[in-house]
């Protein structure tokens, strides 16, 4: 029988009156394992108006009161991690290990709202004039959305709410109806640790419903992680909307080797950045530039490596790498290395046709590696998201860090070196927001902030850290005078203010 995934609203399961279903896919079979609902336009309007709703009481709950639910929240998510990981790796297709990870990185966001406190300090200037005191306060915004990808469906999510539920928002979650499980067992866990009704929804669906929540008169800030092309599109619409928006867009994540670095620690990297979770991560490293005399010797390395790869099922402990998200995204994937060599790639693995015994009609690729990859090839002008990796050639550091700033993304990338000379410029003149040293995957612990440059990110706030507590809320100024009850009356005094 067919599993069915409804919305979450007002703290309860919705079924979908929209009529409308789209298939969910287990990636290892190919197989239709579930239906998940798709709102209509009033579907959106009744998460968005119990958000609104809970708004009214959440907002002017205590600190310790939201934290008291997040603090129990965490238990639970720590819990059911194994359970939220198996949901991950059903719809999503990454191995079992893989989809644990990515728990494991949205609980440090959860942590991180639980003392939110500290972050939510205002400030006070005693005495600025006589007996006038000035203080700064942040206040929350009121109901907010998040429109998540389906690369990191349990994680992206846990970016996001925690920290705003933490500032006092209500949260409206639209994450991507390719694997939507996980993001309604979140909700359920956060029903069951005592979040009230209305502060966390869920809505599924497609483009209907993520146009209307751009387009939505109450809801004031919108959180997205997706493609470029798609977060220009959530920034230009929403901020027309009147809304504050953080968009993060798509990535070319180039590791930059140098002559000196170990190299069997680059190639360790390097497979381990470009191939896991089958490269469905935008902090994959899709380029590597080799400079100087090494590349040959480097692919060599990598090409080792990744021949050993055990591709299968994610519920099979021996896997490595699973399947990719849909059959329409392999055959996409595969389209970059059919037409590499035509382009003046030199293709050293090709992982085009690979199958699976026993599960012939999943979305399978293999591995595939392409050498002396020309800046003008496809290969390496688009975002792949897949188990692809390009090798450029570089005569020195100058025309490496050139070649980097010259693409278009500037999510993260990362310099392999025993120089820390070299590595400090590195870090200081490379474009992008997120840099790695002898670190192939930079992804910033949870009280920093995680988010790229150039095409990689619109909007002026990176997610997470201070800058997810500064975007989930608002500053406020208030200036006070009590005057004594001896000051004579002031008057009348049409002048400009003064301090005095």
């Amino acid at each position: 029988m067919t599993k069915i995934v409804n919305h979450w609203i007002g703290g309860k399961t919705a079924e979908g009156a929209s009529g409308t279903y789209g298939p969910v896919t287990d990636p290892a079979t190919g197989a239709v394992t579930t239906k998940v609902a798709f709102a209509s336009v009033d579907e959106v309007d009744a998460a968005v108006a119990a958000a609104k709703e809970a708004y009214l009481t959440w907002g002017q709950s205590s600190l310790a009161q939201r934290t008291s639910v997040l603090f129990t929240f965490r238990a639970l998510l720590d819990a059911h991690r194994d359970e939220i990981a198996e949901l991950i790796t059903a719809e999503h297709g990454k191995v079992h290990s893989d989809a644990l990870g990515e728990v494991a990185r949205g609980l440090e966001i959860v942590d991180l709202a639980c003392g939110i406190s500290v972050q939510l300090k205002g400030e006070l200037s005693t005495q600025v004039a006589t007996r006038v005191d000035v203080s700064s306060i942040r206040q929350p915004l009121g109901v907010v959305a998040g429109i998540t990808p389906f690369n990191f469906p349990a994680m992206v999510p846990l970016w996001m709410f925690p920290i705003a539920v933490a500032c006092g928002n209500t949260f409206v979650l639209k994450p991507s109806e390719k694997d939507p499980s996980a993001a309604v067992r979140l909700g359920e866990l956060l029903a069951e640790a005592g979040l009230p009704d209305g502060v966390f929804n869920v809505v599924h669906g497609d483009k209907v419903a993520v146009d209307r929540l751009l387009e939505h008169p109450d809801v004031k800030a919108v959180s997205f992680v997706g493609s470029t092309p798609i977060a220009r599109y959530i920034h230009t619409t929403a901020s027309a909307n009147g809304k504050r928006v953080q968009a993060l867009g798509g990535a070319k994540n180039h590791m930059l080797v140098l002559p000196d670095a170990d190299l069997d620690a680059a190639a360790d990297a390097a497979v381990s950045a470009a191939y896991g979770s089958a490269g469905e991560r935008c902090m994959a490293i899709s380029a590597v530039v080799a400079v100087g005399a090494v590349g040959d010797t480097l692919v060599e390395k990598i090409r080792e490596r990744a021949e050993k790869i055990k591709i299968g099922p994610g519920t099979d402990p021996s896997s490595e790498m699973g399947p990719l998200i849909t059959a329409a995204h392999r055959d996409k994937v595969a389209s970059y290395v059919e037409g590499a060599a035509a382009e003046g790639c030199e293709v050293v693995l090709d992982g085009t046709g690979y199958t699976v015994d026993g599960h012939e009609d999943g979305h399978w690729i293999g591995i595939s590696l392409l050498d002396r990859v020309p800046t003008t090839a496809k290969a390496y002008r688009d975002e792949i998201f897949g188990p692809v990796l390009c090798v450029l050639r570089a005569e020195t550091y100058e025309e490496g860090v050139a070649l980097i700033n010259a693409s278009p993304f500037g999510n993260g990338t990362a310099i392999f070196t025993r120089d820390g000379g070299a590595a400090r410029r590195f870090q200081l003149e490379i474009e992008a927001g997120m840099v790695g040293v002898n670190v192939p995957i930079p992804v910033p612990v949870g009280y920093h902030s995680f988010g790229g440059w150039k095409d990689s990110l619109f909007g002026d706030h990176h997610i997470y850290g201070n800058d997810g507590t500064h975007f989930y809320t608002r500053g406020k100024v208030v200036t006070t005078r009590w005057p004594d009850p001896a000051d004579a009356p002031a008057g009348v005094d049409l002048g400009f203010p003064r301090n005095h």
